[in-house]
């Protein structure tokens, strides 16, 4: 391929929204260097594949996708496969062995170097852990700019990275493994990007990092919190509204409750992973709270938030989990009634303390209990969505489903991630509008557009 050719580029997103922000910033780069981008498998040069490895299950997926790529490659026009993001850093000495034929490996903290793996003929293998620099203070360490995105997601919506890596020590999680220590944008940054993104047409903002609440903890001058942070972006114009994401019991102070229950743009939604209820096991996860203190928090911020929507995650069949501390998560989850939750069954990391830790239970355990946690919950959800029958709510307009029906979602309604709603009559993408509930189907709802 001659350099000033222009290729043909396919690229596949795996994994959550940090990633599909990574794959945006990747798509603007290799469309500033003269590539073709968003072309399908079959039509591309060249595959690129940013992965997901944070679970078994990802990998899994990811391996699949990278395999589907090799296909085309042999079979067809494509003439390199790249293979991108966390599995590279989860897998990257095997990761040639695992699927043969890949031309370049690029890591999380190496996404400038995409465009250059997408060119090059040769193999190439681009990945560099985090340094931080020395002393208090994360202005230097190595944090990619999101800037300048090719978006992905609907031009209303979009997706504002605050921070990257994790420093938390759960037991459990391979993130600070692959994507390095937590360090913060600078607040001037964050609020440049979040002016680029609402230029672009966003008017919905979904605030995303491995753990929001940790903001500006590494920065080392002035009032660099979270809760500040979300003040200033309240005050940008041409928003309607915020949503705060991926939240950490712990961090989760007072001012943020207060900020999210005064801010006019930030909706009352509260996306706070608790990942268990017993004591035991939360001690054992290395998650630094209680019982006791989560109950209490969540507490405050039902009774300060009016209207709040929670969602939280469970992870169940965690090494050691007896009957009885099952039972106490499932009887909590019943109590509480969260407005939406997601269960995961244990899923033992290679290199993380709780792969090794003794009392494994058993796979058909945990699968009967994840099962147990979703019955539990779809009940709740499911009587909850026909007492909203009646409310008034509004509704941002997010487009057409493939059966034809418009499609949109309430100030509860994460992107991707929680249910919809149905509305009666077409209305314009991307704009708000009022609406009466009139019906449920299982985790949506149906709502009547006022005339």
């Amino acid at each position: 391929m001659a350099r000033n050719e222009s290729l043909r580029v396919a690229l596949v997103s795996l994994g959550c929204p940090k990633n599909l922000v990574d794959s945006e910033k990747m798509l603007a780069q290799l469309a500033s260097g003269g590539c073709i981008v968003g072309a399908p498998m079959a039509e591309a040069d060249v595959i690129v594949v940013n992965t997901c490895g944070f679970l078994a299950a990802a990998r899994k997926e990811s391996l699949e996708v990278i395999a589907e790529a090799l296909r085309h490659k042999h079979t067809g026009r494509a003439q390199r496969v790249v293979v991108a993001g966390c599995l590279v850093n989860r897998d990257a000495e095997r990761l040639y062995d695992l699927a043969k034929g890949i031309d370049a490996i690029v890591g999380v903290n190496n996404r400038d170097e995409l465009p250059a793996a997408v060119r090059h003929k040769g193999r190439i293998t681009k990945i560099d852990s985090v340094t931080l620099p020395s002393g208090r203070g994360s202005k230097t360490c190595n944090l990619n700019d999101d800037a300048g995105r090719f978006r992905l997601t609907p031009r209303h919506t979009a997706y504002l990275r605050i921070a990257e890596g994790c420093s938390h020590k759960c037991s459990f999680c391979t993130i600070p493994a692959i994507r390095g220590p937590f360090r913060s944008k600078l607040p001037r940054t964050v609020l440049a990007e979040a002016r680029e993104l609402i230029a672009d047409g966003a008017r919905e903002l979904n605030v995303i990092a491995q753990d929001t609440t940790t903001y500006g903890t590494d920065l080392c001058t002035g009032e660099k919190t979270t809760a500040h942070l979300l003040r200033e972006l309240d005050k940008l114009d041409g928003l309607r509204w915020i949503r705060l994401m991926y939240t950490y019991p712990r961090r989760f102070s007072k001012s943020l409750i207060d900020t999210i229950a005064e801010c006019e743009r930030i909706v009352p939604y509260v996306d706070l992973p608790l990942q268990h209820i017993s004591d035991p096991i939360l001690r054992r996860m290395g998650r630094g709270v209680t019982r006791g203190g989560i109950e209490s928090l969540l507490k405050q911020i039902r009774k300060r938030i009016p209207g709040v929507a929670i969602r939280t995650t469970f992870i169940v069949g965690f090494p050691g989990e007896t009957d009885k501390q099952f039972t106490e998560l499932l009887e909590f989850a019943k109590a509480f009634h969260f407005d939406a939750l997601g269960v995961f069954a244990f899923s033992p990391e290679q290199g993380t303390p709780a792969a090794k830790m003794h009392r494994q239970v058993p796979e058909n355990v945990k699968a009967d209990r994840v099962e147990a946690v979703m019955l539990a919950q779809r009940q709740i959800a499911f009587a909850a969505g026909k007492r909203k029958s009646g409310q008034d709510i509004d509704i941002l307009i997010d487009g057409i489903d493939p059966a034809g029906r418009c499609v949109g979602r309430h100030a509860g309604q994460a992107p991707d991630i929680d249910g919809i709603c149905y509305l009666t009559k077409p209305q314009k993408v991307g704009t708000f509008v009022q609406g009466k509930v009139v019906g449920s189907e299982g985790y949506d709802l149906i709502v009547k557009i006022d005339d």
